[in-house]
C-alpha cells in the first residue's frame, strides 16, 4: 500500500512537473525551488518539530490513557500558541521575506497570505498524522498520503495551468491543506480527539520531553532549507535563474524517487528505533543495509542510463542541461540514504549531542564546498558540494555509532 501510495505521489508529481516545465520554464523552477526550501521549514515550525516526539510518545503512551492525553493536551496548545505568534512575526516580516526569496522584481505578497492562512491547517495535518504513525495504525497513514495526493494534485493542476508561475507558488503552499482534513478524518475514528484536549492535562514534564526533539527537527528545519535557499540565491546571483532552475530541476527528480525511502523512515523505522534496545537497534540496522540500500543503488543505476528519456519525459528541451548533473546528486543521494538510518537512531534515541555535531559538520561542509564550487562550476558545483557533504557525513557518523557502541560494550564488560 506504502508503495502504491508513493508511485502515485511521484506520478502526480511527474505530471507537475510536465505543467511546470512548459508554463513556467527553468527560470520559474528556481522560484518554486525556494518556496519549497522555506514550505520545508514552515512545516517543522507548525509543529516545533515534534512530530519524531508526537510518534515516539505515542507509541509509548498508547495503552496509557492518562499519560496519552497529557500528551495530545499539551501538543494542542503547545502548537495553537506557537502558531499564531508564528502567524504574527510572518505578517509582519512578509515584505523582506519575499524579497528574499523572489527577489524584489517579483511582487507574490499574496503567496504570503496564503501561508498564514494556511499555517493551522500545516501545523495539525502533520500532529494528526504523527499521533496515527505512533499509534502504529500504518495503513492510515497511507490512506492520508493517498486521498491528500489525489486532492491536492487535481488543486495544483488547476492553478498552474490557469495561473502559470503565481499558480505554482499559490499550489505549493494550499495544496497540503487537504491532509487536515483526510488526518482529522481518521483521527477521529481512532480517538474521541476532543475528549482528550483539556487544559488540565497540559505537561510541562511532557513539553519539555518533546522540546529535545524540536531542538532537533528545528535545527534541521532552518539551517538545511536556509542554506539551500542561499546557495539558490548565491547561484542566481553568479550564473542566473536558468541554472538554478536546472539545480532545482535534478532537485525534483531526486525528491520523487528519495520518497520510497524517506517514507519508510518516517512510517516504519522511527517507531522501531524509539522503542529498540541496543542489540535491537544493530538488527535495524543490518537489515536495512541488507535490503534497502542495494534496491536504492540498482534504482539509481538505472536512473542514470535512462537519464535522457528522462528528462525528455518530464521536462522540455530547455532542460537537456540536466542530463549533465545526475551522476553526482545520484552519488550524493546514495550516501545520504546510506545516512538517514544512523542519524534517524539519534532522533528516536533523543541523542542530542551526537546529533547536532554531525548535523553542524554536515551544514558546515554544505555551504563552504556549496559557495565555492557554484563559483567555479555553476549548477554542476551545487551537485557536486552535495556529493561531498553527504559522503563526509556518512564517514562521521559511522565513526560516531561505532565509537557509541564500542564504548557501550567496554562498559558491559567492565560492569
Amino acid at each position: 500500500m506504502n508503495s502504491f501510495a508513493i508511485f502515485l505521489r511521484i506520478g502526480f508529481g511527474l505530471v507537475i512537473s510536465k505543467v511546470l516545465a512548459i508554463y513556467v520554464g527553468p527560470t520559474g523552477m528556481a522560484l518554486v525551488g525556494n518556496l519549497r526550501n522555506f514550505q520545508t521549514s514552515l512545516e517543522s515550525f507548525a509543529t516545533l518539530g515534534f512530530q519524531n516526539g508526537i510518534v515516539k510518545y505515542t507509541a509509548q503512551f498508547k495503552g496509557d490513557t492518562q499519560q496519552f492525553k497529557k500528551l495530545i493536551s499539551t501538543v494542542t496548545i503547545t502548537i495553537l500558541t506557537s502558531m499564531l505568534l508564528f502567524g504574527i512575526g510572518l505578517f509582519v516580516f512578509k515584505e523582506a521575506i519575499t524579497s528574499y526569496l523572489f527577489s524584489s522584481e517579483n511582487d507574490f505578497e499574496i503567496i504570503f497570505k496564503a501561508i498564514i492562512f494556511s499555517l493551522p491547517f500545516y501545523g495539525f495535518s502533520l500532529f494528526f498524522t504523527s499521533l496515527i504513525n505512533g499509534l502504529e495504525k500504518y495503513k492510515k497513514v497511507v490512506y492520508i498520503s493517498i486521498i491528500g495526493n489525489i486532492i491536492g494534485f487535481v488543486f495544483s493542476l488547476f492553478l498552474v495551468l490557469n495561473y502559470n508561475i503565481l499558480g505554482a507558488l499559490l499550489a505549493m503552499v494550499l495544496a497540503p491543506t487537504a491532509n487536515f482534513f483526510v488526518a482529522t478524518f481518521f483521527v477521529c475514528k481512532e480517538i474521541k480527539l476532543f475528549q482528550f484536549i483539556t487544559l488540565k492535562s497540559f505537561d510541562k514534564l511532557i513539553l519539555k520531553n518533546l522540546c529535545s526533539y524540536s531542538a532537533m527537527a528545528l535545527f534541521s528545519a532552518i539551517a538545511g532549507p536556509m542554506i539551500y535557499i542561499f546557495l539558490r540565491n548565491h547561484l542566481i546571483d553568479t550564473a542566473g535563474l536558468e541554472e538554478a532552475g536546472y539545480w532545482e530541476s535534478i532537485t525534483r527528480i531526486s525528491t520523487y524517487y528519495m520518497l520510497f525511502v524517506s517514507s519508510l523512515m518516517s512510517m516504519y523505522f522511527l517507531p522501531q528505533l524509539a522503542i529498540s534496545s541496543e542489540v535491537e537497534t544493530k538488527t535495524i540496522f543490518r537489515n536495512y543495509f541488507k535490503t534497502i540500500v542495494p534496491l536504492f543503488f540498482v534504482g539509481i543505476v538505472l536512473l542514470y542510463f535512462c537519464r535522457n528519456f528522462i528528462i525528455s519525459i518530464l521536462f522540455t528541451n530547455e532542460f537537456q542541461p540536466v542530463s549533465g548533473l545526475f551522476l553526482w546528486q545520484l552519488l550524493g543521494d546514495f550516501f545520504k540514504v546510506c545516512s538517514w538510518i544512523l542519524a534517524l537512531n539519534f532522533l528516536a534515541k533523543r541523542q542530542t549531542l551526537a546529533f547536532f555535531v554531525t548535523e553542524i559538520f554536515s551544514y558546515s561542509l554544505l555551504i563552504l564546498t556549496g559557495y565555492f564550487m557554484i563559483s567555479y562550476f555553476k549548477a554542476k558545483g551545487s551537485v557536486l558540494a552535495h556529493a561531498i557533504t553527504y559522503f563526509g557525513y556518512f564517514i562521521l557518523l559511522l565513526i560516531v555509532i561505532r565509537k557509541k557502541y564500542k564504548n557501550n560494550t567496554t562498559k558491559l564488560t567492565l560492569n
